[in-house]
């Protein structure tokens, strides 16, 4: 299978002053400038359209490569001709989330009032949010009806967002290693990590901009996070007790293999996200529960939404029950929804990596979903 090539990314700005974008938490806010990408191309009845939404630490660029880069897109091996989400067949879009720091409006953008960075004055924002969001997007690329809505971890809070909020918008979704609502170790994970970043002494309240950033709290806080992405069998298989070639014991060094690559991987991180940012996107997660609007069967009433969810057995931060949770609320709501718990023992990273078992998945599933227009031409309202 092919990749995509060399991709780009845009730019999509909304919300301009007076028509600033009503958030949750009562604040409003604009203008908002959206980062995006696109894969293969919309059909003249618009109706192939897929919306990927990322991760925490993930953004707009989910597949193909950039000019003068060799590494692809997060999820390249999922997107792309011949793949899951196939663009010879469908026109798939994924945009950096409301708050993020890769292009989209975040803490780390100019305040129009201020001349200056938001830090913390940017307003609280929400999954609900972010969804709105991209359902502007959605309209500005003249899409009524989306074929599907698909994301892991929190994007797959996304996911269920837009079952809510717009079930008349979308033809099905696919909600991979998510919850709900998050569990009371969820959110002790994230506040452990926010406190982290805070700690740091160069954190200054958020008012880092000007000088050296906290990078410490945020590798700190992007190691705790990394723990929670692997499984007790993945990790002693990647490492054991291996010990680094140039380790010294009992001198408080990285000793062992683990504690280099959890080292790398915290170092590498503060090169390319955003202390704030990371903050008020583990807030949102936090707070975010997709039932605080009522129940599913009384949102989803007359809507005919198809659903996949998936899981994965060594996942410890999204366990399993927390996807069966999802698809009981939805098959007691009468919507037509398929589970699958993939033997996978890469723990919540799973959903990056089992990408031959997602593939079959994800390719038997929309093709389902859009098997009226490929046989008849014909996919209705």
């Amino acid at each position: 299978m092919a990749d995509i090539g060399i991709v780009e990314t845009k730019y999509f700005t909304f919300a301009e002053p007076p028509n600033e974008l009503a958030l949750q938490c009562k604040e409003k806010l604009g203008p908002i400038t959206l980062a995006y990408e696109t894969y293969g191309q919309l059909n003249l009845e618009k109706n192939n359209a897929v919306l990927i939404a990322h991760a925490l630490s993930g953004d707009a660029h989910a597949a193909g490569f950039h000019k003068g880069q060799s590494k692809p897109g997060w999820w390249n091996d999922l997107i792309g001709p011949g793949k899951a989400f196939d663009t010879n067949k469908y026109f798939v879009i994924c945009s950096n989330v409301l708050g993020g720091c890769k292009g989209s409006t975040g803490p780390a953008s100019i305040n129009p009032k201020t001349n200056k960075p938001y830090a913390l004055d940017f307003p609280l924002i929400s999954i609900w949010d972010m969804a709105r969001c991209q359902k502007h997007l959605i309209d500005f690329l003249g899409i009524n009806k989306l074929l599907s809505v698909a994301g892991g971890s929190m994007g797959g809070m996304q996911v269920l967002a837009w079952l809510v909020l717009f079930p008349e918008k979308i033809r099905s979704i696919i909600p991979i290693a998510t919850a709900f609502r998050h569990s009371p170790q969820q959110i002790a994970f994230n506040e452990v990590s926010r406190q982290a970043i805070m700690a740091d002494s160069h954190w200054k309240a958020g008012n880092y901009y000007a000088g050296a950033h906290p990078v410490k709290g945020l590798a700190l806080a992007r190691m705790i996070g990394h723990i929670t992405y692997m499984s007790d069998e993945s990790m002693a298989e990647k490492f054991g007790r291996l010990r680094m070639a140039d380790s010294e014991p009992f001198k408080f060094t990285a000793d062992f293999e683990v504690e280099g690559y959890l080292k790398y991987r915290g170092d590498n991180f503060v090169r390319r996200f955003d202390a704030n940012s990371y903050l008020y996107i583990t807030e949102a997660m936090d707070n975010f529960d997709a039932l605080e609007k009522g129940s599913l069967e009384k949102l989803l009433h007359g809507h005919k939404v198809k659903v996949l969810v998936m899981a994965f057995k060594s996942d410890w931060l999204y366990p399993a029950y927390q996807s069966k949770e999802i698809i009981k609320a939805c098959k007691l709501s009468g919507v037509e929804a398929s589970y699958c718990e993939i033997n996978s023992t890469y723990g919540h990273d799973a959903f990056l990596l089992e990408t031959e078992e997602e593939t079959h998945l994800i390719t038997h599933f929309l093709k389902k979903v859009f098997f009226r227009y490929e046989v008849t031409g014909d996919y209705g309202a």
